[in-house]
C-alpha cells in the first residue's frame, strides 16, 4: 500500500471535479445543455470513481482520516444531486472507521466542522445540502445501532452550524448592522 500514491489520486480527482471550468451550474442554460449533451457531467463520473476507490481501501481508510475530510467535503458541496447522494455516505464510513479504531470520531468531527466553516464562507453549501447531509447520515446510522445516537448528535451539531453559517453568509450583504450582529452572535 502506497499512502502517498493514494493521497495524490484523491487530491487530484477532487481538484479536477471542483475546478471552475466544470461547474456547469454557473453557465447559461444554453451552454449548460450543450456541454451536457456533448460530454455529460464529468464531475459525477469522477465523483463516483472517488467513492468506489474509497471503499476499496479496506483497513487503509484510517490513514486518510482526517486528511481527506476537507477534500471530500468540498466534493460533496458541489450542487449536483446524484454526486451528493453518492458521496455523502463516505462521511459515515469515515465515522465508522475512526469509531471502530478509537471508540470515538473526534478527529473526523473536528475536521469537518473546521472545513465546513471555510467552505461555506467561500460560497459553497445550501439548504438542500444540509437536508441531504442530515437524511443520508441519519439513514446510515440506523443500520448501526451501537453508534446511531452519537451520529445523530453529530448530525444535529453540523446541521445547526450549517444553518448559522448559511444565515451569516446571507446576512453579510444586509445593510442592517443589527441583523449582522445578531447572526454573528448566533454563530458564536
Amino acid at each position: 500500500f502506497n499512502l502517498q500514491l493514494w493521497n495524490n489520486y484523491f487530491h487530484l480527482a477532487v481538484a479536477f471535479i471542483t475546478q471552475d471550468s466544470l461547474q456547469l451550474e454557473n453557465f447559461s442554460h444554453a451552454k449548460y445543455n450543450k456541454i451536457q449533451n456533448k460530454y455529460g457531467d464529468m464531475r459525477r463520473l469522477i465523483g463516483f470513481a472517488i467513492r468506489d476507490m474509497w471503499y476499496k481501501l479496506g483497513q487503509n481508510k484510517i490513514c486518510f482520516i482526517p486528511g481527506m475530510v476537507g477534500p471530500i467535503l468540498e466534493m460533496t458541496l458541489i450542487p449536483e444531486v446524484e454526486l451528493r447522494k453518492a458521496t455523502i455516505p463516505i462521511f459515515f464510513d469515515m465515522i465508522l472507521c475512526e469509531y471502530q479504531r478509537t471508540g470515538e470520531f473526534k478527529k473526523f468531527e473536528n475536521e469537518i466542522i473546521l472545513k465546513l466553516d471555510h467552505e461555506v464562507e467561500g460560497g459553497r453549501g445550501d439548504e438542500h445540502y444540509m437536508q441531504l447531509f442530515e437524511s443520508i447520515l441519519t439513514e446510515c446510522a440506523k443500520q448501526h445501532p451501537g453508534i446511531s445516537s452519537l451520529v445523530e448528535s453529530f448530525v444535529s451539531l453540523v446541521k445547526g452550524l450549517l444553518e448559522r453559517l448559511l444565515d451569516y453568509r446571507a446576512v453579510m450583504s444586509d445593510e442592517s448592522k443589527d441583523n449582522r450582529m445578531s447572526c454573528t452572535v448566533n454563530l458564536l
